[in-house]
Parts: C-alpha cells; sequence; structure tokens
C-alpha cells in the first residue's frame, strides 16, 4: 500500500507588527517557509506581513479561533521584493513622530483616551491608531483633525490592556518575553482563586503583570493544582486535641503535608493528610486526641522508652569500642619500675658530672684519635672553642707562645665581637690530652 496524498492546505497565517495574525490565500501556490515577507491584500489597498505558519496546522488555528473557509478569505499577491521592502520602511518612519503627534492633538481636545500605537500600511494609504479608555469616548472631531494634518485615511481601533502590553511588548519577571507579545492570542479570564488554590501570597503587585491585570500564566497550571487538591480534606473547623485547639496555617498540595499550631503556640507542627481526616473523624465523635501527632499519652511513653534504648545501645558501642583500644606496653614499664635504678632516679646535676667524667674503664686509657691527621685537623678546627667569662687566660695550643698583649694596643686589629649567648665553658673530655692536637 501507497502513502496516501493529501491535499495541500492553501491557506497560510501571516503576522503583522504587534502580534496581529490574519489568514490569507495562496491562490498562485508560492513555495513559501517560515518567516517570508509577503505582499498580501488587504480592503484598502496591500500590506506587507510575514508567513507565521502554513499547512495543516492553519487548519486547526482556523477551528479553534472560529474562523470559516470561504471567499472572505484575502489572497496573497507576491512574495515581497527589495522594491516593496523599503517603500514600507519609509511608511514605518513616519508611525513615532506620528504618535507623538497625536498624543499631544487628543490632550488638547481634553478626550480621555490613551493613544498607544500606530500603524502605517505598506502603500502608504491608511493609518490604524489604537488606543484604550475606560468610557466611551467621541473622537469624531478627533478623525477630522488627524486627517487634515497627515493627509492619510484614520481608522481608530479600541484595544484592551492586555493587548496593548500585547503590542508594546516586554519582558516578565520570569525572564522571557511577554507571552501576549509572542504566542498568546485568546485571553481567558484570570481571578484570585486561581492564586489561592496555587496557595500563592494574595499581593497584587506580585500578581499583576506589566499591564496591570492578573497574569494569564496563573491559569497554565491551574488544573494540576485542582486535581491535586481533591485528595486534601477540607479543614473548616479547628482540630479539637487535650493539647489545645489546633487551626490550619499552611498546607503542601504536593508532598500532602498540612500545618496546624496551637493557640498562644508560635511552633508549627506537620502533619499528613490522612492523620488530618483521622483526627476530623475521632472530633466528629465527641472523642479529643492527646496531640496532633498521638491518640493517647501511652504512645508518648513507648516512644520514650524507645529513644531511651536506643541510647543505651549507643553508650555500649561507645564502651566496646573503647575496650578494642591497644594498651601500652606495660612489660617495658614494669621492667623500669623494677629496677633500683628508676626506683631512686639520680639529679640532673650528677647526671651532668657523669658525663663529664673520663672513660668507666681505667685500664682501657685516653681515647686515641684515629682516622686520618689532616680531617682531625679540620673537625678541630670547625669546633666551637669554649668562652672564657672568668676572663681567664687563653690556653695556647702551642704552650711556648707568648700571649698576647691585653694592656697595649692591639697590633692585628679590632677584636672579634663576642657571641651575645652565653653558655658556660666546655670541658675538656680527655684531660691527659689538653692541647687536642699533639
Amino acid at each position: 500500500m501507497g502513502i496516501p496524498q493529501v491535499d495541500n492546505f492553501d491557506i497560510v497565517e501571516v503576522k503583522f507588527k504587534g502580534g496581529r495574525k490574519e489568514y490569507f490565500r495562496n491562490v498562485d501556490y508560492l513555495s513559501l517557509t517560515t518567516g517570508d515577507p509577503v505582499v498580501v491584500d488587504v480592503p484598502s489597498g496591500h500590506h506587507i506581513g510575514y508567513v507565521s505558519l502554513q499547512g495543516e496546522l492553519v487548519r486547526l488555528q482556523m477551528q479553534k479561533r472560529k474562523v470559516r473557509d470561504d471567499d472572505n478569505i484575502l489572497r496573497i499577491y507576491r512574495i515581497a521584493n527589495q522594491k516593496d521592502i523599503e517603500k514600507w520602511e519609509e511608511a514605518k518612519n513616519r508611525e513615532i513622530p506620528t504618535l507623538y503627534r497625536c498624543r499631544q492633538i487628543v490632550e488638547e481636545l481634553g478626550l480621555k483616551m490613551k493613544m498607544s500605537d500606530v500603524e502605517y500600511q505598506a502603500d502608504n494609504s491608511k493609518a490604524t491608531f489604537y488606543y484604550s479608555a475606560d468610557e466611551r469616548v467621541d473622537f469624531r472631531e478627533l478623525i477630522k483633525v488627524l486627517a487634515g494634518e497627515f493627509r492619510i485615511r484614520v481608522e481608530m481601533r479600541q484595544i484592551s490592556l492586555r493587548q496593548e502590553a500585547g503590542r508594546l511588548g516586554g519582558i516578565g519577571v520570569c525572564g522571557r518575553e511577554l507571552c501576549c507579545s509572542t504566542w498568546l492570542v485568546d485571553f481567558k479570564n484570570v481571578s484570585t482563586s486561581a492564586a489561592r488554590y496555587q496557595n500563592l501570597s494574595l499581593n497584587p503587585s506580585k500578581l499583576s503583570g506589566q499591564c496591570g491585570r492578573l497574569k494569564c500564566c496563573l491559569n497554565y497550571e491551574l488544573d494540576t493544582y485542582m486535581d491535586a487538591i481533591k485528595d486534601i480534606p477540607e479543614v473548616d473547623k479547628p482540630l479539637q486535641t487535650e493539647a489545645g485547639i489546633a487551626k490550619l496555617q499552611k498546607t503542601d498540595i504536593f508532598r500532602k503535608l498540612m500545618w496546624f499550631s496551637y493557640n498562644n503556640d508560635n511552633d508549627w507542627h506537620s502533619i499528613t493528610c490522612e492523620r488530618v481526616k483521622e483526627i476530623q473523624e475521632l472530633n466528629a465523635k465527641g472523642v479529643k486526641v492527646f496531640n496532633l501527632q498521638h491518640n493517647e499519652s501511652s504512645e508518648l511513653e513507648d516512644l520514650a522508652a524507645q529513644s531511651t534504648r536506643e541510647l543505651e545501645l549507643l553508650d555500649k558501642k561507645f564502651a566496646k569500642k573503647k575496650k578494642k583500644k591497644k594498651p601500652r606496653n606495660r612489660s617495658r614499664e614494669q621492667q623500669t619500675s623494677n629496677s633500683p635504678q628508676a626506683a631512686s632516679p639520680r639529679p640532673a646535676s650528677e647526671n651532668r658530672e657523669n658525663r663529664n667524667k673520663g672513660p668507666r674503664n681505667p685500664e682501657a686509657g685516653p681515647k686515641q684519635d684515629g682516622g686520618n691527621p689532616e680531617n682531625r685537623k679540620r673537625r678541630n678546627k670547625n669546633r666551637k672553642k669554649p668562652r672564657n667569662p672568668q676572663n681567664q687566660a687563653p690556653n695556647p695550643a702551642n704552650p711556648q707562645a707568648k700571649p698576647d698583649n691585653q694592656g697595649g694596643n692591639n697590633q692585628q686589629g679590632p677584636a672579634k665581637k663576642e657571641n651575645k649567648r652565653r653558655f658556660p665553658p666546655r670541658k675538656n673530655q680527655n684531660p691527659n690530652n689538653n692541647s687536642g692536637n699533639e
């Protein structure tokens, strides 16, 4: 079986300034794509717009807007060329000066109306003035003045505040372009009940849009909220408990939770919707529950006992962990405690004297320095010299050398600065070797 052939729908949706959309017939079956500028037939000449929709989607939109497919639908002449677009741009450049001048004329005539926008036709033969007013306005004198000043055919068209916001455009609180200026065509009534069902604060400054009316987006999720509210009980009266009277404060529709508070108490208590239904049934029978969470006080005692048992289990776990810790090496401590030296510790001064004494074995004789004599000399040179805090004569390396003349002038140069850090003199560990280098 082959694919059935379906005739293409020959009506095209064309968009004009301010989001205004109309339907035209593609008589010549031009190959059009979305966004192409086309010259269309209008009752008083021709105009230029952009293709916004075509195909079977146009049929659905016409059914939605209740537009009949008859001979009243005008035709598309051609795709706009460069000359048509240049002439259209010249006509659009006259719109802003015309709007300002029209507002001045309205003030001079004292009319209670607000001029919102002006739209020139592409052939520069007609201008449409859009205005909004709370009351009916007699603008016959205004039309005469405008036609005489601008030498053009004038048409006055009243629009609502929402249509005015759509024509002017803007950015909403969501950060996106206004729905009424992009895709929204049919404006439905929006009431404060839509905000109440969604648990929104009834603040007019937050609920109103740029048009001054309630936001159209309040109706977008209203059906979802209405379906979710079916499972939530209605609380017309406060709940009766032994702890006090509980009043409803807040409802979370999607989590199925309800918050209540007792009189003279700022704390909110959250309970499920099933629990609320249970309390309402008991109150209808004349029974008061202990509080919002429990029916009787015995339940609280059971919970308290359970919590204490859990705490005891936690204490036992921590006690086991402490026992599992490895003890220190007690054998080493016992050996040190049993030794006679550990029982009577020596003073620090005695230990220091024993350290400065000679070798423990007297028969061993003096300690002999081994190794290379050059390395030994280098070590002795780098070794720190003992300080002389008692101003004793230094022990020269060569005993035959004469000491320096301390009283006279030192011819060898200025004396070296003494180190500020003072330490006791270092005693020679080898009393037999005074020179240290024999």
